[in-house]
């Protein structure tokens, strides 16, 4: 069978159509063959080694994209040189070419970090109790994002650099007065700021994830440090979204800045009359009956009396902020309904003098209610 009559008469009937839209339609369908190729490699390669390696799934996830973008790309460079295309639209196509080289570079290296990042993560899942997992999962989430930003910072310039108006518009930029370099810099000082603030909590690790905060007279926990604000979980689960700066410049409270143990303050009011050694007796049966008491600390004082009561202050321990926050109203429910039941006269109360009736009533004002007056007026 002979060819050229076939490529004959495929030139007669294509004759019509415009060279530039058969072009194209090439390309179209190398994209799409490509994209079918990869998608039978995939399922052939998550069936045959998935049952052995567990982390071939993994993988094939976190590698899609780069890989699809990369075989589309191969697919492009294969075809182009046949594509019957003009001379421009074939230069445009090469410039679109060279743009998609410079992300498909950025993505598969941001693709590589991040799986860097989470095979290191692995040997620290236990956030909440290890002091170690938390100081390693901060360093690591923020160096991350840090190296992430960096990258798509790299990637976007380098692709504009190659437009040849970006080029002229960026030597004439720094060929100009140094205003224009003020204006740059100080439009990008809240970014600069926050990734160096990231750098130096990285480092220096004033907070950690899971890191229990008292920031704007609000309690929570880090939940998340990203390369420019830090998320902290709140105790009725609102999230409070807060610039990195704000830790480096800024005072705040971080109780579980070396250890994750916790001493909680119970405050008692009592009456003068109140058996406090019983009192503290209880306080240590009730903190050796709860699961909740890392059996530490657990102390009773009297820290202050006033003219009505006495002010008595409970210490307990747990092992983390919340635990100690249910410890202290679990304790505070048991010694009030102690002292409530076994303890009445302890509870505070009004003390009022009653006059008696008839004409000594002046006397015993003058006498017993109000001395003080009647020896000033007597001195004076």
């Amino acid at each position: 069978m002979e060819v050229q009559p076939i490529i004959a008469r495929l030139d007669e009937l294509f004759r019509w159509v415009p060279s530039w839209f058969i072009g194209l339609s090439i390309i179209a369908c190398a994209i799409l063959m490509a994209l079918f190729l990869y998608r039978i490699a995939a399922k052939l390669l998550r069936r045959a080694f998935a049952g052995r390696f567990p982390l071939v799934n993994p993988f094939l996830d976190r590698t899609a994209g780069p890989t699809q973008l990369a075989l589309c790309l191969l697919a492009v460079a294969l075809v182009l040189p046949w594509a019957p295309l003009g001379d421009e639209t074939r230069l445009d196509l090469r410039h679109v070419f060279v743009v998609a080289v410079i992300a498909l570079i950025g993505w598969i290296t941001i693709r590589a970090v991040d799986m860097t990042a989470a095979r290191y993560l692995q040997n620290f899942r236990d956030v909440t109790e290890n002091f170690i997992a938390r100081k390693h999962v901060t360093q690591v989430r923020v160096f991350k994002r840090v190296i992430d930003t960096l990258i798509i910072m790299i990637t976007v310039s380098t692709a504009l650099m190659t437009f040849d108006s970006v080029k002229q518009y960026g030597v004439s930029l720094f060929a100009s007065a140094g205003a224009a370099g003020i204006i740059v810099g100080l439009a990008a000082r809240p970014l600069l700021s926050n990734l160096i603030a990231g750098l130096q909590i990285a480092i220096t690790q004033p907070i950690r994830i899971e890191d229990a905060v008292i920031i704007e007279n609000e309690w929570g926990w880090v939940e998340d440090i990203a390369s420019t604000y830090v998320v902290v979980r709140l105790w009725d689960w609102r999230r409070m979204v807060v610039p990195l700066s704000y830790f480096i410049e800024k005072p705040f409270q971080n109780w579980t800045r070396d250890a994750a143990s916790l001493i909680g303050a119970i405050a008692l009011y009592v009456d003068y009359r109140a058996d406090v050694p019983r009192i503290r007796r209880r306080l240590e049966e009730a903190v050796k009956e709860s699961k909740l008491w890392d059996g530490a600390v657990v102390n009773l004082q009297v820290i202050d009396a006033d003219a009505r009561t006495v002010q008595l202050r409970a210490l307990v321990s747990a092992r983390n902020a919340p635990q100690s926050w249910d410890l202290r109203c679990e304790i505070r429910e048991k010694l009030v309904a102690f002292i409530r039941d076994e303890l009445p006269d302890a509870l505070p109360r009004e003390r009022a003098i009653l006059l008696p009736s008839g004409d000594d009533d002046a006397e015993f004002v003058r006498r017993v209610v109000a001395p003080e007056k009647v020896r000033a007026r007597a001195h004076n």
